[in-house]
């Protein structure tokens, strides 16, 4: 019985099972303790909010837009060059088959075997 085996305790040791043969640890709870009466409590001060600091102006400004001219540049499209269309394979007439083999000779049939007669059975003895 070795690490593998997952029947013995220190199979189980080693897979990180546990079962009849390795129960698992009681622990020990503590006893229910009593629920201690929790005394009000004074809120506390709080603390003054800040204030808000007033946001500055927002000065406009006027945004100059240059608008440059560009020149259209039409792309002139090259030719391409036409090959030769590819001049498709002859195609080869089909093989004719050769002559038809000829047919196989029947093979002659053997008339079934006679039948034997069985023996007579035995009588048993009384």
């Amino acid at each position: 019985m070795g690490k593998g085996d997952k029947k013995t305790r220190r199979g189980k040791i080693i897979l990180g099972s546990y079962g009849v043969r390795r129960p698992r640890k009681k622990n020990n709870k503590p006893e229910i303790k009593p629920v201690k009466v929790i005394l009000s409590k004074e809120p506390k001060e709080k603390k003054p909010v800040k204030e808000k600091k007033e946001p500055k102006e927002v000065i406009a400004v006027k945004e100059i837009i240059k608008v440059k001219e560009v020149k259209e540049v039409k792309e002139i499209k090259e030719a391409k060059e036409v090959k030769p269309a590819v001049k498709s394979k002859e195609i080869k007439p089909a093989k004719e088959k050769a002559e038809a083999k000829p047919a196989k000779t029947v093979k002659e049939k053997k008339e079934p075997k006679e039948e034997k007669e069985s023996k007579p059975k035995k009588e048993k003895k009384s």
